[in-house]
């Protein structure tokens, strides 16, 4: 190894320093102590940590030995020892650098025998941790399907990001899940992690705490060891990471933490915002430097941003700017329905590709992920080439793929890929030996699984109770598909859904992402009503998988705006910027004004992901899991600088077919409406807004053959036929189409 620290002298003014701004360079220079480097978006605080480091090492103030250097991914710890050693000229090996759990695994290996467990313990993931709850929930004699096994997993979470042991779970944090159980049950789960000589990813700074908390000689060794302790992203830290830290600085108190309490929004999985905000009184005598200027982007979205976060309440004050251009106004565009909003979005990647724009330069980010599939329909038809980032396209979720797995077998019978993934989905006892039978069967006939097992519950090669349920089945697909010619395609398969039993075994599964499955299953009934075929719909659904997601295509990016933390794109657009989704009304009915500041900071977020244009929609009205509603704009429109936004309108003689709502008028009047309506559909009481959307009440209206009437989506047309709730409908736009009543109004 090559000596670290090199004969010759510094220099006055190091390489590394050469760039730096002010505020920056008094961030790297500070004194030794405690250290608050608050940094806004886009200020470059990764130059500043890493270049602090550096500097330690350079002025032989600390040894790379003595260095604690905590980032939140692997791969931003990858980055830091490559740049901190290009800076330094030399190996930093022996330094304690990575993400939390990299260094409690660390601590752990050397001092397990201290929680009880070995040197060689096994490190669980979420499958096999689930497998342990399952195990606990069913030792202690509990129903499962009542008691599910993932909901106890994320309380076990919960508590350990709390810093929590089974024996210091307050009592008023303990709910009523599994009778009251629940403590008992976290009890149990730790002794057989300790049985199996292994720990979950909790446990790594669970028992961290433990070993550091219970043997007082370890904790001195350890915190006169780390004469610097470095943090990365510190308002991303959980309450188990922040007690661990403090212990580790009560030595030296020599600790830098750079983060931005405006962009705290993960408090969903454990992420703590006061750790930073009250850094000043944990640690008496901080030093806290701001970093406002922004290399990232314009200066009206640097102003909008600004001054729409400037609202929140529990933050430090700070406000971005920049020495670059002001750029364009953030552009404000309302559009008449959320299928009208993917359109003009669209058509303005198309317009900027045109200009010579790349797509991979551009983003839309959306609060919920059901917001995506309208884009992913309708770049589809524009032959758009995109990505979904951070999770599964739409038609690769699980659940939707189940739910079309269905169709596919009712519309062709021979389909066995479809037959196999669910003829026990939900489960009907048919196991893996029964469906090797039946694959053995079909090879040796050259016939399909379908076909022979029909042959072969006939037969008795297999116990009743297994040809029973296979019976069941087959007859099942048979009644469904005789309805496919009857019922239009979302009514077989709604039915299809709820016959099998698929939703409800969603329904009955407490897990945590159950409820948005349960969603998503909804939006597809929704994208299967627009077609008249289950066959043209499948048809479809080809064609959207094979749009395939090349990296190397240039490829516009979808995500949601917690996904897009830490991004940035020349060109982005932020969806669906309506009260009840953004902010989103479930947040705020849980979490109150918090929830209402961490949705501001969200926000806060998708704007500073702009470099050079910002687009913000919003729809007048929004079909939410088959559900339309009549919305209003999001508060936080009005929260930002009028000075620094842009409302757009559209001329109607260039686009004749576009609905007249927001051409008609000047933006100001239409805000008016909005806000009017607002004012009589809900009201704000103590920093809570209620849910400000209509919904319409079938079978509230009642019309006769010849109305004219008016339709949200369609427009005005006449009555043609009634048939109980369902009217047929000839739109002077789009001909004739067939809605229920409780969707229109007399014209």
């Amino acid at each position: 190894m090559s000596d670290p620290f090199p004969s010759p002298a510094i220099r006055a003014e190091p390489p590394y320093l050469v760039g730096l701004n002010p505020e920056q360079r008094l961030a790297v220079l500070a004194d030794d102590g405690p250290l608050l480097v608050l940094a806004g978006a886009g200020t470059g605080k990764t130059r500043v940590l890493t270049t602090r480091l550096a500097h330690l090492l350079v002025t032989r103030r600390v040894r790379p030995s003595e260095v604690l250097a905590v980032t939140f991914t692997n791969k931003a710890a990858r980055e830091m020892i490559e740049r901190v050693e290009r800076l330094v000229g030399y190996s930093c090996e022996g330094m304690w650098l990575g993400t939390f759990h990299a260094i409690g695994v660390r601590l752990l290996r050397r001092h397990a025998e201290l929680v009880g467990l070995r040197p060689d313990f096994t490190i669980l993931d979420t499958d096999d941790q689930l497998r342990l709850c399952r195990q606990v929930v069913q030792a202690a004699e509990l129903d499962e399907r009542r008691f599910a096994p993932r909901v106890l997993l994320a309380l076990i979470e919960r508590w350990k990001d709390r810093g929590w042991r089974p024996e210091e779970v307050p009592p008023a944090e303990v709910p009523d899940f599994a009778l009251g159980r629940a403590v008992e049950l976290y009890k149990a789960y730790q002794e057989r992690l300790l049985a199996l000589n292994a720990c979950d990813f909790g446990d790594l700074l669970l028992h961290g705490l433990s070993i550091l908390g219970r043997h007082s000689d370890l904790l001195e060794s350890y915190a006169s060891r780390f004469r610097a302790i470095l943090v990365d992203e510190y308002q991303d830290t959980n309450v188990a990471q922040y007690l661990w830290l403090r212990l580790l600085a009560q030595k030296h108190r020599n600790i830098t933490c750079v983060g931005d309490d405006d962009q705290s929004i993960y408090s969903w999985r454990g992420a703590e915002v006061g750790n930073i905000l009250r850094f000043e009184q944990d640690f008496p005598g901080a030093r806290v430097i701001r970093l406002e200027r922004n290399y990232r982007s314009t200066g009206h979205i640097l102003a909008a941003a600004s001054g729409l976060i400037a609202k929140n309440r529990a933050r430090h004050a700070k406000r971005l700017w920049t020495e670059g251009e002001m750029g364009e106004p953030v552009r404000i565009a309302g559009l008449w329905d959320d299928a009208e909003e993917a359109r003009f979005i669209g058509e303005e990647i198309e317009a900027w590709q045109r200009a010579g724009g790349s797509l991979r330069e551009v983003a839309v980010l959306v609060r919920a992920g059901f917001q995506t599939r309208a884009f992913e329909e309708r770049f589809i038809q524009m032959g758009l080439p995109y990505r979904v980032v951070g999770g599964p396209r739409f038609y690769e979720r699980q659940e939707v793929r189940d739910a079309i797995a269905y169709l596919r077998l009712i519309h062709q019978p021979d389909d066995d890929l479809a037959f196999e993934r669910i003829v026990n989905l939900p489960r009907r006892g048919i196991g893996e030996s029964t469906l090797r039978a039946l694959r053995t069967a079909a090879r040796a006939s050259g016939q399909s699984l379908f076909r022979v097992a029909q042959a072969m519950v006939t037969t008795d090669e297999w116990p009743a109770r297994i040809r029973n349920a296979l019976a069941q089945f087959l007859a099942d697909v048979g009644r469904w598909r005789g309805m496919s010619s009857e019922r239009d395609p979302r009514a077989l398969l709604e039915t299809v859904l709820e016959e099998s039993g698929y939703v409800d075994m969603w329904r009955s599964d407490r897990s945590a992402d159950a409820p948005g499955r349960l969603e998503n299953l909804k939006e597809l009934v929704q994208a299967v009503a627009e077609f008249d075929t289950v066959g043209a719909f499948l048809d479809h659904i080809s064609l959207v998988m094979d749009n395939a997601s090349d990296p190397a295509v240039d490829m516009v990016a979808i995500m949601t705006l917690h996904g897009a933390k830490g991004l940035e794109f020349d060109n982005v657009f932020l969806a669906g910027w309506e009260e009840g989704l953004f902010p989103s009304q479930r947040a705020i009915d849980e979490g109150g004004e918090k929830a209402l500041e961490e949705e501001r900071r969200l926000a806060y977020v998708g704007m500073t992901r702009a470099r050079r244009r910002l687009t913000i929609t919003f729809a007048a009205n929004r079909r939410i899991y088959q559900q339309w509603s009549s919305s209003v704009p999001s508060r936080f429109l009005d929260e930002m600088p009028a000075e620094h936004v842009q409302h757009l309108h559209r001329n109607p003689a260039t686009r004749p077919d576009f609905d007249p709502l927001f051409d008609d008028a000047p933006f100001a009047p239409r805000v008016a409406r909005f806000r009017s309506r607002r004012a009589e559909l809900g009201k704000v009481l103590e920093g809570k807004a209620e849910l400000l959307v209509t919904r319409p009440t079938p079978g509230s209206r009642h019309f006769r053959v010849g109305d004219r009437v008016f339709h949200e989506r369609f427009g005005y047309g006449r009555i043609e036929a009634i048939d109980g709730n369902k009217l047929e409908i000839a739109f002077d736009r789009v001909g004739h189409k067939k809605v229920v009543d409780s969707f229109v109004q007399p014209a």
